[in-house]
């Protein structure tokens, strides 16, 4: 009970406040212009000479500072509390770690390749290890290990086990073995042994650190990293394009009451929410980048604001 309340719930909720913010925008939106319109206080303000581009600003002020909360609780202040979220949901839901990974080959740096046939993460140890240092066309030297144990409390720190060091000069060839070898090799097993939402638990700096370095050592799976990095930037623009969005609708007095401004509200925002998830598959499929596929909902509905602004200017 207490790691459901505390570590599940809890961590759940900036979440869905975080999700939902567009949507609570834009209703909110909605509702205060409506019944400005529906008093006859906006016909007085247009009235007395003010613009509607002047009526806007204060909107899109109101705008700036949720967009600025968005952006500091999605890229900074949900991810580290995702990580007792995910883990509960391992535990006692499904756990979507990956337990084994085989023929796992990844550069540990410019020139350096590391190969392991077979990794077991409960026990951080890899069996078949080899690390190859390659200068141009040629091997400088080559080293394997029937076992590869990763030591969880130094960074980078490995223990090799019955390791043998090829050196290669020429046609030369010097050979080094023993038994147990203490090395510092860049690598990690978070950096192949990837959960299908490892992203979610880091903050933007740490995604874009982790996208540029495995990118360097080969890592082709980061689709998922580099779509929730641009997923998080352009979550901020919804409050802005839905605030267009809403004053727009609402800025004239309808006969219906506000009732048909909020429905009509709620089907854009929820389909503004809704087109943001699916277009992230064409980022998946590789038909598009992530960049594109995160701001084509904002373009669109972009689009679908300014015209309404100008529908309202020019009725």
């Amino acid at each position: 009970l207490k790691e459901t309340l505390f570590d599940y719930f809890a961590s759940m909720l900036p979440n869905f406040a975080n999700q939902l913010s567009p949507l609570f925008t834009f209703i909110s939106v909605i509702f205060f212009t409506s019944k400005m319109a529906g008093n006859s206080e906006i016909i007085a303000i247009l009235s007395s000479g003010v613009s509607l581009g002047r009526l806007l600003r204060p909107y899109m002020a109101g705008a700036a500072v949720i967009a600025a909360f968005t952006f500091v609780l999605s890229n900074y202040v949900i991810p580290p509390t995702n990580i007792a979220r995910i883990a509960y949901t391992n535990k006692y839901v499904k756990n979507k770690k990956p337990q084994t990974g085989n023929n796992i080959q990844l550069q540990a740096s410019p020139g350096v390749v590391a190969y392991i046939g077979r990794f077991e993460n409960n026990t951080k140890t890899g069996y078949r290890f080899t690390l190859d240092k390659i200068e141009g066309n040629s091997i400088l030297s080559r080293l394997t290990a029937s076992t590869a144990r990763y030591d969880t409390l130094k960074t980078y720190h490995w223990i090799l086990n019955d390791y043998m060091i090829r050196d290669f000069d020429g046609m030369n060839e010097k050979v080094r073995h023993g038994n147990r070898l203490d090395t510092i090799i860049p690598i990690e097993p978070k950096d192949f042994m990837i959960s299908s939402n490892d992203q979610e638990t880091m903050t933007t700096p740490e995604l874009s650190e982790y996208i540029d370095r495995q990118k360097m050592r080969g890592v082709a799976n980061i689709k998922a990293f580099e779509i929730e990095k641009e997923r998080r930037i352009a979550s901020t623009a919804a409050a802005f394009i839905l605030t267009l969005i809403g004053m727009s609708l609402s800025v004239k007095k309808q006969k219906g009451g506000m009732g048909m401004n909020i429905g009509i509200g709620l089907v854009l925002s929820f389909s503004y929410i809704l087109f943001s998830t699916v277009t992230s598959s064409f980022a998946i499929s590789g038909q598009t980048t992530p960049f594109i596929a995160m701001e084509i909902p904002n373009v669109i509905y972009l689009l679908i604001g300014i015209f309404l602004y100008y529908r309202a200017t020019r009725s």
